[in-house]
């Protein structure tokens, strides 16, 4: 419990701090320009109570959820079968590594023409912009995997599916939340831009429709929300880390 209170401490002198610093800004720009915290706080709860908002923030909740949990799936079990089975990495890799640097928003067009306008274009970008995060640090977590821990395993008479369960998985796991953890914040960067056109619903529609109709209250509002989506978004990810990584805590309590 006190540690919980701590957290929770330190997050609210962070929010404060943040709302000071962009009270400061609102002073100095003026609030054409960049509208004070109370203002945007005050006008963000009364949106909140009104059907469009939520609305936006649903569609773009639902987006990125989607998003990141089919990069997982896919991902994390084809970044443990590169790294364990050298044969498949030998020539697969190459292709995943000369492709991972082409950034994946780019590609907009092209899955708004092959899929369509609607929801699957822009969930399918955002899974492969998450999914090659995971799958290159799985596949790395799995090779620097010590042999001896293999060969222990095989001696003992472990199958297959049990050593996939009990060495692959927990060894590349850490590494593998970790990168969804970072890859959050990539998932909801490329979901403002492939919320940003050819569509009418998230935040991202929400937040360039009220910035060309000049209306700085409710641009802020969607940027608000898209924080305070990325923001749960990341903490759902740490969560399910701890949980599913125990005896990582156990190991840094020691």
């Amino acid at each position: 419990m006190k540690r919980v209170l701590d957290i929770l401490l330190r997050y609210l002198v962070a929010a404060f701090s943040l709302l000071f610093l962009w009270q400061i800004g609102a002073w100095a720009l003026g609030p054409y320009l960049l509208p004070a915290p109370l203002d945007v706080l005050e006008a963000w709860a009364q949106a909140m109570r009104g059907p469009d908002l939520p609305m936006h923030v649903r569609s773009s909740a639902l987006r990125v959820l989607a998003a990141m949990a089919l990069a997982w799936a896919v991902a994390f079990p084809l970044g443990i079968l590169l790294g364990y089975r050298r044969l498949i990495d030998r020539y697969v890799s190459p292709m995943v590594f000369l492709t991972y640097p082409l950034p994946k928003i780019v590609l907009l067009p092209v899955f708004l023409t092959l899929f369509g306008l609607g929801d699957l274009s822009r969930i399918l970008l955002i899974a492969l912009t998450t999914g090659y995060q995971i799958l290159v640090v799985t596949r790395d977590g799995i090779r620097h995997l010590d042999a001896r821990y293999l060969d222990a395993f095989r001696t003992l008479g472990g199958s297959p599916a049990q050593l996939v369960r009990h060495v692959l998985m927990p060894a590349a796991l850490p590494s593998a939340m970790t990168s969804l953890k970072v890859g959050s914040g990539t998932a909801v960067a490329v979901l403002f831009m492939a919320e940003s056109f050819a569509t009418q619903s998230g935040l991202g529609f929400l937040i360039m429709d009220a910035w060309g109709r000049g209306d700085q209250l409710e641009m802020f509002c969607g940027i608000l929300s898209m924080s305070l989506l990325g923001l749960v978004v990341y903490e759902s990810c740490h969560i399910a880390e701890k949980v599913l990584c125990r005896w990582k805590q156990l190991e840094n309590r020691r």
